[in-house]
């Protein structure tokens, strides 16, 4: 039931930042001066024009469709009411973004962004960003404080930063009918006492967000000792608060699909939908007695959750056409309205699509609800004593910084006039004691598997964090790490890791034998050096390889497995400007490493048939490294070529470290398991290696994507005979689709190696 209403509170009511940096509001100068326009209009003896947008989720982009045809009618606006999305978009327009800006702006989002918790990916290390795709859920917790964003499943942490710059320049408390360029309303409902509330005054993203929080979706919102939902459950097409605003004329637009039938209702899904709809039905049949002309959009093919490209296009479009259809009741209304064609109301300007790259002069930091350490850090961090400008990147970059390595559940920047600039307010809410994640996959090799990470924050002047995870499944993994968070770069780590592995081992195709073992490592980072898209790690690891059991064919007796520790020097270097985790179009991914394996810090042991240790020698060279870039042709293809390979140097070569070969991603059953397509299961292959791929990627709607690869790859026992050998030729075609709890399809190859054809079905993120 939960999990069913938070779909439809995906619907209710989404903007996303992206579309922050193209649109913002106009300057002082020119809302002065359409105000002084529009106080002129209204001096003239004609009936006040009130509109009414109603909620309905994504399915209000057909608002903006609307507004279109009344500017092009020539319809002045003076009142504009709105609940849920209504409100957004109604607030928007009263703000001075006209029907074109609020096109744009719609056409721009991801809407499946804001409506969660999550980090900007833009602003995360690597490793965040791999974290935030790999688990389903992420969730805060602060225990020993009333959490007041608690309440919902989403906090709306990144609606209300989103509001705050879509609204800035009105994020201050205001007089809705004095201070805004059209006098605006929207409506929420206090389930303390179930009664509506009109919002005529205040801060205008707060009340806003009040009006679309929906029930156990999305956290509440309190002011004083009000507790805020959305406003459809009181009033969802409020034609009344428009008509006490002194509108003669309104003009309402409503959302609704044709009347249900009984057989309709099927489903979890339909029924919490249809209980909603009945429960938003409060008020609904007077308000739409007394409007004078009614509009309602049947959004036939989509529903509230309908945020895809295709789906805000369409229902943008769908908005024009119902008003069109009543385009000559429109014009009749001038009539009524008292103006003749003659007649040209205020259309607002397009807003500057600088206003928010703009760097506005800073006069002074406050912080609020913060430790003393805590401003501490932000101000070396950000060196912010000599900051004397800002802009909305730097922003990001503050709030994230907030949440990320202060550990506050949620993070504002507000930015408040004072004199020639802005006062930079950075309001924090209660440290988090923990966060958990959760992830679930299923796949056809390993079947299922879960796991659970935990990230506890340590109370110290500097930054510490303590992250646990536990992997459930076939491959049993348990981690704990520790990473100190300085005023720069590198973050100092500390991790140790228990493996219980149950490894299959293929040869050509076929299974040869299973090795069961565990495996503990220890590895300390002194140097963790993070940037925007880069990582660099340098430190030393301990291995050790408990084996129980090998079982197979004769291959297996000839492949030593004896009890070890290893101890390696490693650096590692990753770069990732992809734009997406599992399906990039853009950008390039690089990663190398270089590490040198001993027993004792020097050298490797030597053993002999029997397992005796008899001499030593230097210890054994890894070089690895992988390249890929993706190249977009049109806007739905995409040609990703990849280099890839690992060079093994040394008289030794542990079996355990040797170069293995198959699946669909790096590092997935073993560290060193490099993907090969065509090759569905993990095979050893001599330790000089070396592939190329091509891929090419073709998406169908929104989320579906067609897969191609092709790899070619080389490996000996040395590396100048590399070439001497038959290459490995290998090609796969898959088809996935990418869903918010990560891509579900199927992978069907074959290879020259294997001479077999496998299939693979993946549920989930990877991990």
């Amino acid at each position: 039931m939960i999990v069913a209403v938070l779909m439809w509170g995906v619907a209710k009511a989404q903007t996303d930042s992206t579309a922050v940096e193209e649109i913002s509001v106009a300057g002082k100068q020119e809302k002065s001066e359409l105000v002084s326009i529009s106080e002129r209009e209204q001096a003239r003896p004609r009936a006040k024009v009130g509109v009414v947008l109603s909620g309905g989720g994504a399915k209000g982009m057909a608002h903006i469709g609307v507004l279109k045809v009344l500017e092009k009618a020539g319809i002045p606006i003076d009142v504009v009411t709105g609940t849920s999305i209504g409100s957004i978009v109604g607030g928007l327009y009263a703000i001075g973004y006209n029907s074109h800006s609020l096109d744009s702006m719609a056409r721009a989002q991801d809407w499946t962004f804001v409506i969660t918790d999550k980090e900007n990916l833009r602003n995360q290390s690597l490793l965040d960003r791999k974290k935030q795709n790999t688990y389903l859920f992420s969730t805060g917790f602060t225990f020993g404080k009333r959490d007041l964003n608690a309440g919902g499943l989403i906090k709306g942490k990144n609606l209300a930063e989103l509001f705050q710059k879509l609204f800035v320049g009105y994020t201050d408390s205001l007089d809705f009918t004095k201070d805004l360029q059209i006098p605006f309303a929207c409506v929420a409902t206090n389930i303390m006492d179930n009664s509506e509330v009109v919002f005529h005054s205040g801060k205008l993203p707060q009340a806003i967000r009040a009006s679309m929080s929906i029930p156990a979706a999305f956290a509440p919102v309190r002011i004083g000792d009000m507790v805020l939902v959305d406003g459809g459950l009181k009033n969802n097409y409020p034609v009344d608060v428009a008509r006490e605003m002194g509108a003669d004329v309104v003009i309402g637009v409503t959302l609704n699909g044709k009347p249900k039938t009984a057989e309709d209702i099927t489903g979890t899904m339909k029924i919490v939908g249809q209980i909603i709809d009945v429960n938003c039905i409060n008020k609904y049949a007077e308000n739409k007695a007394i409007t004078d002309l009614w509009m309602n959009v049947d959004p036939h093919g989509y529903s509230t959750a309908s945020f895809t490209a295709e789906a805000v296009d369409s229902l943008i479009r769908y908005g024009e056409e119902e008003a069109m259809r009543h385009w000559d009741q429109i014009i009749a209304l001038k009539q009524l309205i008292g103006i003749d064609d003659s007649f040209r109301p205020t259309i607002h300007h397009p807003l500057r699509p600088d206003a928010m790259t703009e760097r506005q002069h800073v006069t002074s930091f406050t912080f609020e609800n913060m430790t003393p350490q805590a401003e501490r850090f932000l101000r070396q961090k950000f060196h912010l004593n000599k900051v004397d400008s800002i802009d909305a990147k730097m922003e990001q970059e503050l709030t994230t910084s907030m949440r990320m390595d202060l550990f506050y559940q949620t993070a504002e920047c507000q930015l408040v006039p004072d004199g020639d600039g802005v006062r930079v307010v950075l309001l924090a809410g209660n440290r988090k004691s923990m966060q958990l994640y959760g992830g679930v996959r299923y796949d056809t090799e390993e079947y299922a598997a879960v796991q659970l990470g935990l990230d506890i924050p340590l109370k110290t002047a500097i930054p510490v964090e303590t992250d646990l995870t536990l992997r459930l499944g076939k491959r049993l993994m348990a981690r704990g790490e520790i990473t100190i968070h300085p005023r720069f770069f590198t973050r100092p780590t500390f991790s140790y890791t228990f493996r219980d592995n149950d490894v299959d081992v293929y040869t050509y195709g076929h299974l040869d034998y299973n090795i069961r073992y565990s495996h503990s490592q220890a590895e300390l980072l002194p140097i963790n050096l993070y940037l925007r898209h880069f990582n660099l790690q340098m430190g030393l690891r301990w291995d050790y390889f408990d084996y129980r059991n090998k079982l197979g064919s004769e291959s297996a007796v000839r492949v030593r497995l004896d009890n070890d520790h290893f101890f390696s020097y490693r650096t590692r270097l990753s770069y990732n400007s992809e734009d997406s985790w599992y399906f990039p179009t853009r950008g390039a991914r690089f990663n190398a490493e270089y590490a040198y394996f001993t027993n004792d810090f020097a050298k490797l042991d030597i053993f002999d048939a029997e397992g005796n240790k008899v001499d030593k020698a230097k210890g054994m060279s890894d070089v690895s490294a992988d390249w890929r870039m993706s190249f977009t042709l049109g806007s739905r293809f995409t040609i990703q070529p990849m280099l890839y390979g690992r060079l093994l140097f040394g008289s030794v070569v542990p079996p355990i470290f040797g170069n293995t070969i198959g699946g669909g991603w790096f590092g997935h059953y073993l560290e060193q398991q490099m993907p090969f397509a065509g090759i569905g299961n993990m095979e050893y292959v001599e330790s000089q290696f070396v592939a190329a791929q091509l891929q090419a990627q073709q998406r169908m709607g929104d989320n579906n994507y067609l897969v191609l690869r092709v790899a070619a790859g080389q490996h000996s026992y040395k590396v100048k005979e590399l070439f001497d050998h038959h290459a490995m030729f290998g090609i796969q075609g898959a088809y996935y689709y990418n869903t918010p709890f990560g891509p579900i399809g199927a992978t069907l190859g074959y290879s020259n190696h294997t001479k077999e054809t496998y299939l693979f079905l993946n549920l989930g993120y990877e991990f």
